[in-house]
């Protein structure tokens, strides 16, 4: 097991490839042909150097494997934020693999006699207005996701500080939370988000140790301390999309308006070129940490099918 300033240089060091299929998603004439979604979660630092492995491997095999992107932010405090971006059947397998990663930990590190099988659990990090939708009216939703899936799903009540986002933790086996991740992502992409958008970030204790809070009900949360150096900065990465030229203008909203929301709430840099010559498409060009990138590339996407599906009304 890596130490933690070695996990540390591995979240900055480990590089992604663009996945096969988030390649598939725009075609030349920038047009998308599968919808991308992208689900946050908040995973203990001991969790994600499990799930990072060995020089990345593990996180490299479950990337290709999947064909999702997945992201970890570069934070100073208890928590990390993993974000997995890419199709739904994508994200899935992210979070199956996942999944029994975190179960094959849990159950190596239990008594030789003890018979439980260790239950996993996922702390997803969803925008509250989506999270009526996943509730449903007088909570048939949810109630429903339970049964299906044999899961146990909780939404909470508050958001989390500074955010427009809530905690939704999801319980049970890798296979339950499989089915039970493939119904989450339906429903966000029938509901995209709505209103405002101001994503949770982790408080950071830059340069300082610190001791995570340990819950008995979760793996891999026994205490132990590490400092974290932030002098080097995240590493940062650039993707490029074409919008046709009649969807650019949603996109971008009245005087900017859109395209600010999105730049702000996604912390990226983002880039439009002028219309040039008879093109029938403009190029985005987007900037910033992997997971400031997938968040905006996720707001995009939203924004546009949110068009798509009023004009189809």
């Amino acid at each position: 097991m890596a130490t933690p300033d070695v996990e540390a240089v591995l979240l900055e060091s480990v590089e992604e490839p663009q996945p096969p299929e988030l390649q598939d998603l725009v075609s030349v004439d920038g047009l998308i042909t599968e919808p991308v979604l992208g689900i946050r979660m908040l995973m203990s630092s001991r969790d994600v150097g499990s799930i990072i492995g060995k020089g990345g491997m593990t996180i490299k095999a479950f990337r290709e494997q999947s064909g999702a992107r997945i992201n970890i932010s570069n934070s100073t405090s208890s928590e990390r934020l993993v974000t997995v971006t890419g199709t739904k059947d994508s994200v899935c397998k992210a979070f199956e693999a996942i999944g029994k990663k975190i179960e094959q930990d849990t159950a190596s590190a239990k008594p030789a006699d003890s018979e439980a099988t260790p239950s996993v659990s996922f702390r997803l990090v969803i925008q509250t207005s989506q999270c009526g939708s996943l509730i449903g009216k007088g909570g048939s939703k949810i109630k429903e996701i339970r049964e299906s899936t044999d899961a146990s799903i909780q939404v909470a009540g508050e958001t989390l500080p500074n955010s427009t986002e809530r905690a939704v933790t999801i319980s049970g086996s890798p296979d339950a939370l499989t089915l039970c991740i493939n119904q989450i992502c339906a429903i966000m992409l029938e509901n995209p988000p709505r209103g405002p958008f101001i994503p949770y970030k982790p408080h950071a204790l830059p340069n300082q140790a610190y001791q995570p809070r340990v819950n008995p009900n979760l793996p891999f949360q026994a205490p132990y301390t590490a400092t974290f150096h932030t002098a080097a900065g995240p590493a940062t990465t650039t993707q490029q999309m074409r919008i046709p030229n009649d969807l650019i203008g949603c996109v971008i909203g009245r005087k900017g308006s859109k395209i600010h929301e999105i730049r702000v709430s996604s912390g990226a840099q983002i880039k439009i070129a002028g219309n040039e010559g008879e093109t029938q498409d403009r190029l985005v060009t987007i900037t910033g940490t992997p997971e400031a990138v997938g968040m905006a590339q996720y707001l995009i996407n939203s924004r546009l099918g949110e068009v798509r599906c009023s004009d189809e009304k």
